[in-house]
C-alpha cells in the first residue's frame, strides 16, 4: 500500500528592507571605522522577492576598497536576511569634502590639495600631473593649477605649448577657461606668456598672479583641484594658504639625503601651528631603475627607503614608490603622461599613487576638523 506525505510547505523568508537595512549595518566601512547605514551610504533598496538591490555610496571614485566592500556587503544580506537572495549591488560615488569657509573663493571646489617639494628636480610635476589624471581616470572631476609661476612645466607634459585659453563673462566678470586634457581641466602661467621668455617677478608679483590665477579661472564644479607649487618654501605657499582652505599637502621625495633633508622642511612649513595644513603622506619619486626590457627587475640606484624612513618619523603615510622608467621621461617631453601610455610599471605606480591620495583625503575629511584659510599675523 502506498502512503502519501503528508502535505509540507516550505518556510518562506519574506525580505524587508528593515532587514536589508540591519544586515548592511554590520558592514564597515574599513578606513572610516563606521557602518555603511551610519554613513549613510547606502541608497535606493529595492525588494522583489528574492531580488535585492541597493546602491552603495562612496566617499570617492577612487576607492580601492570598493571589491572589498561590495562582497561584504552581498555576504551581510545572504548571511544575516536570506541565503538564497539574489544581490544586485550598484557602487557609486559622492567625493567628500570638509570645507566650512564661506567658499567665496573657488566655491565649486570639493577638496584642494597641494602637490609640494622641498627642492627642485624631484619630479614634482610629473606626479602632479600623473596624479590628477589617474584620479580623472577613476571617475572623479579634476582640475590641475601649475603654481609654480617661475618654471611652468605644465604645458609641455599636458601637450598643450602654444595653446592660449579662452575668455568667458559670467556675470561681468571675465574669467579664463581651463584648458581641457587627458580629462582634466589645467591652467598654467605657461600658457598665458611666451615660452622663451622669462618670468623676472619679485616675490609680491608672483603672489599676486597666484591669486589672481585662483580666482580668475572658470573652474566651475570639482571634486579635487590639484596644485603644483614651487620648489622649497616662500611667497608663493604662504599665498596660497592664506587664499584657499588646502584640504592636503602631497610631499614628493627622492631617496637621496640630501632631498629628504630638503622635504622635511617642506614638512615642517605645513605643521608650523599658524598653517597646520594636513599632510596626506610622502611620496617617493625616482626611487628604483626598471629597464624597459626587464620590467620584473629593480635597481636603487640613489639607494633606498630614504622617504619611507622620513613618512615614519613623522608619522605620516607613505604613499609609494614611483620608479625611474624611460617611459615617464619620454611621456613628459611628449605631453603624453605616463598614466595615459603603454607602460605598464609606471602606469601602475600612478594609479596605485592616486587611490591612495583619494583614500587618505576621505580619511582626513572624516576624522580631522574642518581645512579653512591660513590667518597669520604679521610680524
Amino acid at each position: 500500500m502506498h502512503l502519501q506525505k503528508p502535505n509540507t510547505t516550505t518556510k518562506h523568508i519574506m525580505i524587508t528592507k528593515e532587514a536589508v537595512i540591519e544586515a548592511l549595518s554590520q558592514v564597515q566601512e574599513p578606513d572610516l571605522g563606521k557602518d555603511l547605514v551610519t554613513l549613510n551610504m547606502i541608497s535606493d533598496i529595492a525588494i522583489d522577492g528574492k531580488n535585492v538591490s541597493f546602491t552603495v555610496i562612496l566617499t570617492t571614485p577612487a576607492c580601492p576598497l570598493k571589491e572589498m566592500i561590495e562582497k561584504a556587503c552581498v555576504n551581510a544580506i545572504r548571511l544575516l536576511v536570506d541565503k538564497e537572495a539574489v544581490v544586485k549591488v550598484t557602487m557609486t560615488s559622492n567625493v567628500n569634502s570638509n570645507r566650512k569657509d564661506n567658499k567665496s573663493v573657488l566655491p565649486g571646489v570639493k577638496n584642494i590639495i597641494v602637490v609640494a617639494s622641498g627642492k627642485g628636480g624631484v619630479g614634482k610635476s610629473t606626479v602632479s600631473v600623473n596624479l590628477a589624471i589617474g584620479l580623472a581616470q577613476e571617475g572623479a572631476k579634476v582640475g590641475l593649477l601649475d603654481a609654480d609661476i617661475y618654471g611652468p612645466s605644465i604645458p609641455m607634459m599636458l601637450g598643450m605649448r602654444g595653446e592660449r585659453p579662452k575668455m568667458i563673462d559670467i556675470d561681468g566678470q571675465g574669467l579664463i577657461v581651463p584648458i581641457e586634457r587627458y580629462g582634466i581641466k589645467a591652467m598654467s602661467i605657461g600658457l598665458l606668456i611666451d615660452e622663451k621668455q622669462a618670468v623676472i617677478w619679485r616675490g609680491p608679483q608672483a603672489s599676486g598672479a597666484l591669486k589672481q590665477f585662483i580666482t580668475d579661472v572658470y573652474w566651475q564644479e570639482l571634486d579635487y583641484l590639484i596644485i603644483d607649487l614651487p620648489p622649497g618654501t616662500g611667497d608663493v605657499h604662504l599665498t596660497l594658504v592664506q587664499t584657499v582652505p588646502v584640504t592636503g599637502a602631497v610631499i614628493v621625495s627622492t631617496p637621496q639625503a640630501v632631498a629628504a633633508a630638503d622635504a622635511k622642511k617642506a614638512i615642517m612649513m605645513f605643521k608650523q601651528a599658524q598653517i597646520n595644513v594636513p599632510i596626506l603622506g610622502i611620496v617617493e619619486n625616482m626611487a628604483y631603475f626598471t629597464p624597459q626590457e626587464l620590467p620584473d627587475n629593480k635597481y636603487y640606484i640613489f639607494g633606498q627607503g630614504g622617504a619611507r624612513e622620513m613618512a615614519e618619523q613623522f608619522e605620516l603615510p607613505f604613499l609609494g614608490e614611483i620608479p625611474i622608467v624611460q617611459g615617464i621621461r619620454e611621456g613628459g617631453d611628449k605631453g603624453v603622461p605616463a598614466v595615459v601610455s603603454d607602460e605598464p610599471v609606471a602606469k601602475e605606480a600612478f594609479m596605485t599613487l592616486a587611490k591612495k591620495v583619494a583614500q587618505n583625503i576621505a580619511m582626513r575629511n572624516a576624522d580631522m576638523a574642518p581645512t579653512k584659510v591660513v590667518e597669520m599675523m604679521e610680524q
